[in-house]
């Protein structure tokens, strides 16, 4: 949604936008924890938080953001986007199931 919003706002034009909404700035070990509370019994709850934070969050990515760099949320702080919390618990509905054979 936030795509939408961006390609359509004149405040963006040229201009570097991210997208990390400041509730899901979270660090490894929170995630973690929350996994943890949320999913999978052990030792099956340890790879998935570790996955997520590298292909979803892209924790490996390691970059700065410039002065003229927009962020998402602050743009349209009225659009509610979902939360990791609301993810995990997306997940826990309709659970896939967990592909861990590299990890055991």
């Amino acid at each position: 949604m936030y795509t939408i919003k961006v390609a359509n706002d004149p405040r963006t034009c040229n201009r570097v936008v991210t997208y990390p909404p400041s509730k899901n700035i979270i660090s490894q070990n929170e995630l973690i924890s929350l996994w943890e509370q949320k999913a999978l019994p052990p030792p099956h709850n340890i790879p998935v938080p570790i996955l997520h934070s590298v292909f979803v969050r892209g924790d490996l990515v390691n970059f700065e953001l410039r002065e003229n760099d927009l962020e998402a949320s602050s743009l349209y702080p009225d659009y509610n986007y979902t939360s990791i919390h609301q993810l995990l618990d997306i997940f826990l509905a309709n659970p896939p199931t967990p592909a861990s054979a590299a990890f055991e």
